[in-house]
């Protein structure tokens, strides 16, 4: 009887499957004239070339389907639609499995492991065996600052620009003859350029954190032969700048014709001035800010969480191991979205996709999901994790308030005070023990320093913050030059407003300040690396 029950149960699933082969016809294989939907990475696609779109899960379900029909007792019904392939995963996994075949004894040499070699081409190097103390209590007992030069010094050496750089760029912003790769702004350097080397002698620099030759999380540690990983120490902007004053002494060079940065570059470009201020004669700030915001931080914050939540990140241990390429590559993505602007992706992608021949996929299958796929794929090993996480942070405790300069000041002199008398700064109990809230976020009350009516008055003024005002009080003599991008979503035009009318406050009687709107750049926060004519142009009649 329980035959006769398991044949009729039989029947009726050969029965809907019949149903289902007549409403949804099988799709064609590739040998039947379907093309692969999206292309493949080079490496994965060795691997991956006998797949069709929906590759072999979905085969084994027409098998299934087939099996059933012919009458099989031993093979259940299969799902009534084939399933995805998703070669965005394949791309994947076939980078893991290449970065592991590299990691094995029989390839992997005694100093080379599956972590890349993070080089951006030929640079100078200036090393310094003099210990740096970091405004956190960290200490570099030495270091190497990676830089490249353009133009000739004058024999006073009073034409100095020092190039500050963004988050994830090298020392090379255009080329040389050692490195004749062209830089990430070889357009605005050179004869005649907007940075003219026939009148400047311009020195760019990797910052500190870095992984471009500069000592970074991923150089070895002198005190265990180890590389730092997140052995590091917290760094911040006025960190790396004071590292490249060092670079400057060794030059002896005394003052700078001009400070200059764009995006986190604009950032110690003042942060130059307002430290070292007898040192620094003209200031150009690009699409940077006075200190950083909430909405920027959040963006970055994001972007460290996805890295970190990479199961290859090993808590920033990963350097004999398989770097956390798919953290980085979605951190990227996650960036990019910050660096251009809504409008000019309406006009270069609109809603068009890769192929409308075919179906829809999980994987990129609009014109914008594939450019943010490139950039993830071009970029997650071209830079460390370590560093972007560094470094980041570093942009996101930027504030060149009054209050928070203070703060720093006495967190300075206290550890200086410990290492003049031989103590250690950073014992067991001072590292970092945060820990997550028990309880989810909830809106508080207002209990900060902002309460009060003089706080409340100001804050719905157009005058800019006291605190602020008084923290760029040492550039009130500094020609300046700040420059923001209407389009720009990272650094939105208000913050180089915020800067422009905050110097003017604390007595600046010489400040440029100029902000193209969408009618002239579409680019968002990039407009800095491309726009020669607007950005280039007003950088050349500011200096002169």
């Amino acid at each position: 009887m329980e035959t006769m029950a398991r044949r009729m149960a039989l029947a009726s699933a050969r029965q809907a499957i019949k149903s289902i082969q007549t409403k949804y016809p099988r799709p064609r294989s590739l040998s039947q004239g379907h093309s692969r939907h999206l292309s493949y990475s080079p490496r994965a696609r060795s691997s991956l070339r006998s797949r069709t779109f929906h590759d072999h899960p979905g085969q084994k379900a027409q098998v299934a389907v087939k099996e059933a029909s012919q009458g099989s007792e031993d093979q259940p019904p299969a799902s009534s639609n084939p399933a995805l392939s998703f070669p965005c995963l394949d791309a994947r996994e076939a980078r893991t499995a290449s970065l592991s075949a590299r990691s094995s004894p029989s390839t992997q040499s005694l100093s080379s492991g599956p972590e890349p070699s993070y080089n951006a081409g030929q640079h100078l190097t200036w090393h310094s065996d003099q210990s740096l103390l970091l405004d956190w209590g960290g200490v570099l007992p030495e270091y190497n600052v990676a830089y490249e030069t353009w133009g000739q010094p004058n024999e006073a050496k009073s034409n100095v620009i020092l190039l500050h750089t963004g988050l994830s760029a090298s020392s090379h912003a255009h080329s040389t003859p050692a490195n004749p790769k062209p830089g990430w702004w070889e357009r605005f350097i050179g004869p005649g350029a907007p940075l003219d080397t026939d009148k400047y002698f311009i020195i760019c620099s990797n910052v500190i954190g870095s992984c471009y030759g500069s000592t970074g999380p991923q150089s070895i540690d002198p005190a265990n032969g180890q590389n730092y990983a997140t052995r590091f120490p917290i760094l911040t902007m006025q960190d790396m700048v004071r590292a490249q004053f060092r670079l400057l002494d060794a030059f002896g060079i005394q003052k700078l014709y001009a400070s200059l940065g764009s995006s986190m570059g604009g950032m110690q470009s003042l942060a130059a001035g307002v430290l070292f201020p007898d040192r620094v004669h003209k200031i150009v700030s690009v699409s940077g800010c006075a200190r950083s915001h909430p909405y920027s931080i959040a963006l970055r914050h994001t972007q460290r969480q996805v890295l970190m939540m990479d199961p290859n990140w090993s808590r920033g241990f990963y350097y004999n191991g398989i770097p956390p390429h798919a953290g980085m590559k979605l951190a990227r993505e996650i960036a990019t979205i910050t660096y251009r602007s809504g409008p000019e992706w309406e006009q270069r992608f609109g809603r068009r996709r890769a192929d409308p021949a075919r179906p829809p996929a999980l994987c990129p299958d609009f014109l914008i999901e594939t450019y943010l796929d490139h950039a993830g794929e071009k970029f997650c090993l071209e830079y460390d994790a370590n560093s972007l996480l560094y470094v980041s942070k570093a942009m996101d405790l930027f504030d060149l308030g009054r209050e928070h300069q203070e703060q720093m000041q006495r967190l300075r002199y206290q550890h200086e005070s410990q290492l003049a008398s031989g103590g250690s700064i950073l014992q067991q109990d001072q590292t970092c023990n945060l820990t997550l809230p028990e309880k989810p976020y909830e809106e508080q009350p207002s209990q900060s320093r902002w309460e009060g009516d003089s706080v409340a008055e100001e804050s719905t003024s157009n005058r800019p913050p006291r605190d602020l005002v008084k923290g760029l009080g040492p550039l009130r003599n500094h020609p300046t030059l700040v420059m923001g991008v209407a389009s720009d979503n990272l650094f939105p035009a208000w913050q180089q407003r915020e800067v422009a009318e905050t110097l003017r406050a604390a007595g600046n009687r010489s400040v440029t300040h100029v902000e193209l709107g969408e009618d002239t750049s579409l680019f968002g926060h990039d407009t800095f690396l491309l726009d020669l004519k607007h950005i280039g142009g007003s950088i050349r009649n500011f200096l002169g």
